[in-house]
């Protein structure tokens, strides 16, 4: 499985990167990245459109992917629900109300978004742990701070006057200001969830028996939990001062590999990070060429895709 993702996406970013108003053989692309990679880049201008403008944004793609996979998976492990993600605890609503405040407020976006995460996620534990810890006094706390960081946003966007359309564009997701620097950022964070993730791969592997059994069995169970939140709330808030809000990735890619490979993290955590990173670049790739050249919010596209296989993964579950 793991094998078959990884050819999946080196395919698909090849073909994403030969992809677009100017097209470039696959072939040539290879040589191209080759010869830039030896410092011989050739420097016209396919060379500046491959190296500038899609190397970035496959390399954001894949990066943000794997990022909210697995803080998606971090999070269906941390409360023991296949149907957990990020936004279960407010990090993504705290993460959009900090952009739409940071554009209306002429300050940096990402940093705005990445800091009104982090913080959010600091109210819903603060709160959260006066109650059962990580249980249901966390999960109603991050369910209240989510609905009012929604109800800020809602309020900003009726201030936000000809701003509007940019700030809602931002907010439907997507990777069309990709840069470099973007990547650069991106990619030693998922990097870096999927090394801590795959170093916990065996007390997540005890963690799903419940608190007490994995106690018993010599986990940490307290430190655990709190890397977990911190591994979620810094991939989500990461992702969304990025891109915006990406939905649905962090939900549907860890249940359905958690169906095809049991729930072995071993296994199951590198799958995740590539089974994120090739349906974001996939669903990407068609957002900036389907409507050429204009360009779809790639939040449509993973709703359109996410939704209907949550529904199927809901009747499936009723079923059983």
């Amino acid at each position: 499985m793991k094998t078959g993702l990884l050819v999946a996406l080196l395919v698909v970013a090849l073909l994403a990167l030969a992809t677009g108003s100017v097209h470039i053989p696959a072939s040539e692309v290879a040589g191209r990245l080759f010869r830039a990679a030896a410092g011989q880049a050739a420097g016209d201008t396919a060379d500046q459109i491959l190296l500038q403008v899609r190397l970035p944004r496959v390399a954001l793609a894949i990066a943000v992917g794997a990022a909210l996979a697995l803080g998606g998976l971090a999070s269906q492990t941390l409360f023991r629900n296949p149907l957990a993600t990020p936004s279960i605890i407010g990090v993504s609503s705290g993460a959009a109300l900090g952009a739409v405040v940071a554009m209306l407020a002429g300050i940096a976006v990402p940093l705005g978004s990445f800091v009104a995460g982090l913080a959010v996620a600091a109210l819903v534990f603060a709160l959260g742990r006066r109650g059962t810890f990580f249980g249901q006094s966390l999960l109603l706390a991050g369910i209240a701070i989510a609905s009012l960081c929604s109800a800020l946003t809602t309020g900003a966007l009726y201030l936000a006057g000809e701003r509007l359309p940019a700030v809602i564009f931002w907010l439907m997701g997507g990777l069309w200001q990709a840069n470099g620097r973007a990547a650069l950022v991106m990619l030693p964070v998922a990097l870096a969830a999927l090394g801590v993730m795959l170093t916990l791969a065996r007390s997540l592997n005890v963690a799903l028996v419940g608190e007490t059994s994995a106690r018993d069995l010599g986990v940490n169970v307290p430190r655990l939990q709190h890397t977990l939140l911190l591994l979620i709330t810094i991939t989500a808030s990461a992702a969304v001062s990025l891109t915006g809000v990406i939905g649905f990735i962090g939900l549907i890619v860890p249940h359905l590999l958690r169906l095809a490979l049991g729930g072995d993290h071993r296994r199951l955590v590198p799958a995740t990070a590539l089974g994120g990173a090739l349906l974001l670049l996939v669903a990407d790739t068609l957002a900036r060429t389907l409507a050429a050249p204009a360009e779809i919010p790639v939040g449509i596209l993973t709703a359109l895709i996410g939704a209907p296989v949550f529904l199927w993964l809901l009747r499936r579950r009723m079923t059983l």
